[in-house]
């Protein structure tokens, strides 16, 4: 399933970049409905490249029938981005704890600029191989991912100000 989720903010493109690249962002994302606070588990630095290797966990309602075949509680996983600061772009990847053989998830965020606002963009594609409910499961997560980017918008945007 191909997805897209755009958030807007109050800032220039480098500044955006900057702060997404930066894993001090990470630990004030907290207390989000659909996914668990993210732990920085790698940060490097490469000239202008930065890895980032993010804990996650989904902690959204899932439907019953993928109840019936997922264990939500291991709905987690590695999300490993790779910024380009030159270019303001990044690639990311799921890299799933459990059931990777039927989860795969990867996308490239862009960061521009439109007037007094910088744009981050993910263009994705997320995977659920499994009879039946994959698609239900699908929906689920692409759901609750676009619900989580325009939850965590608000601290972001604070976070911001605040720095």
């Amino acid at each position: 399933m191909r997805f897209v989720t755009e958030q807007r903010y109050p800032t220039d493109v480098a500044r955006l970049v900057a702060l997404f690249s930066d894993p001090d962002l990470y630990p004030t994302l907290s207390g989000l409905p659909k996914l668990g606070t993210p732990e920085v588990v790698e940060h490097s630095v490469d000239g202008s490249h930065i890895r980032l290797a993010l804990h996650q966990r989904f902690i959204g309602d899932l439907p019953a029938a993928a109840r019936a075949v997922v264990d939500p509680a291991k709905l987690t996983w590695i999300e490993q981005i790779d910024f380009d600061l030159d270019r303001a772009t990044a690639t990311t990847r799921l890299v799933p704890d459990h059931y990777a053989d039927r989860l795969t998830c990867s996308g490239r965020y862009t960061f521009e600029a439109d007037g007094t606002e910088a744009i981050r963009r993910l263009d994705g594609e997320l995977k659920v191989r499994m009879r039946l409910v994959g698609g239900k499961v699908e929906g689920a997560l692409v759901s609750g991912l676009r619900e989580h980017s325009a939850d965590e918008q608000p601290l972001i945007a604070a976070y911001l100000a605040a720095h």
